[in-house]
């Protein structure tokens, strides 16, 4: 292959890979974050609307990546979130927009209720991310 070649191959591959990594980025999900500071008293009956209601629900839109709920057990370093939030609630999505749509959906304003009324504290943390 002579130099020309070589060139034009290497240009061709760099402006490919430029054109792939923007489409990447917005393929990537967004990930939210919230701190929940769950009654001990209402513990099971959170969990309950969690996994038989709001998590199945939230399965069926547009959008879902994935919902996890993870009791927080302790800190291992850095500063701890409030001292009475004991659950950290983590939902991935495909984009804003579409965590958008299900939140403003039927579903989503008839059952998140079923898990905040068990809180303690409804000025939870929410933190919005993108994977990169």
């Amino acid at each position: 292959m002579d130099r020309r070649a070589c060139l034009t191959l290497t240009a061709l591959g760099a402006a490919g890979l430029a054109m792939t990594l923007p489409a990447r980025a917005a393929a990537l999900p967004i990930i939210l974050y919230v701190d929940l500071s769950v009654d001990p008293a209402r513990e099971k009956e959170f969990l309950d609307a969690y996994h038989n209601h709001f998590k199945p629900v939230a399965k069926t839109h547009e959008g879902y990546v994935d919902l996890t709920v993870a009791r927080i057990d302790k800190v291992l370093q850095g500063a701890a979130p409030a001292k009475s939030v004991n659950y950290r609630f983590q939902l991935t999505w495909q984009s804003e927009a579409l965590r958008q749509k299900w939140v403003a959906s039927a579903e989503h304003v008839a059952n998140w209720p079923l898990l905040e009324k068990t809180l303690t504290n409804k000025n939870y943390t929410v933190i919005l991310t993108h994977a990169v």
